[in-house]
């Protein structure tokens, strides 16, 4: 609906809106080597092309210079056109993926491979919030096993961030957020204390810098 009401970038239309969604490749164009059709993959709205300095790095490779999240572009960086249209008439992209549609064109740096036996009715939500939270916590945060760490927010990403934080070992998992009826459901992934700032009459990080005896080891 952000970007429905044009929000934070140029309006541009007509274009194809939506960022998640699973799919079976139909075919690849010149060049493409690593899929083939019948593969199963994941559109992915902040690509990777596998080549330039932040792909190759550890610390930075979702900010690919050629793929990176971009909501003004509206056609495929080949030709600069379309692959959509309507009696002739350009129908444009949108941040390389246009998933509210059976059929879409991406550049093969936006989409990953996935197992053939992944349901793909259940497996598209993957493809954000999840490996936003959970790989933000694992591939960056990187807590050390027995150390604590602070979720901030209980909704799709913080709870795949207190995944990421009980995979690695944390020892206490404390989790922020204004609404208590989230903390049972929180358990399941790791979160052992529950924080809620409307309780205090003071900000919630001398919350926990009081819980913890100084502060957490990884805030998220």
């Amino acid at each position: 609906v952000y970007y429905w009401e044009c929000k934070g970038y140029t309006p541009l239309f007509p274009r194809i809106l939506g960022h998640e969604a699973s799919g079976i490749v139909e075919s690849v164009g010149e060049g493409v080597n690593d899929l083939k059709p019948g593969d199963h993959v994941l559109p992915i709205f902040t690509g990777e092309c596998k080549e330039c300095r932040h792909c190759l790095s550890e610390e930075s490779n979702n900010m690919c210079e050629l793929l990176r999240i971009n909501c003004d572009r509206g056609v495929m960086l080949a030709d600069g056109k379309t692959r959509f249209s309507i009696n002739g008439k350009p129908i444009y992209h949108f941040v390389g993926t246009s998933t509210f549609s059976q059929y879409t064109v991406v550049h093969v740096g936006q989409v990953a491979k996935i197992s053939p036996t992944a349901p793909l009715d259940k497996v598209c939500p993957i493809s954000c919030g999840i490996c936003t939270g959970f790989g933000a916590t694992v591939n960056v945060a990187k807590p050390k096993k027995g150390q604590t760490v602070a979720v901030f927010g209980l909704g799709a990403v913080g709870l795949a961030a207190a995944e990421g934080a009980r995979v690695c070992g944390a020892s206490r998992i404390i989790a922020v957020d204004v609404n208590p009826r989230r903390f049972e459901e929180a358990k399941r992934f790791g979160i052992t204390e529950f924080v809620n700032p409307k309780d205090y009459d003071k900000p919630v990080q001398e919350v926990i810098v009081e819980m913890t005896g100084g502060g957490v080891d990884r805030s998220v």
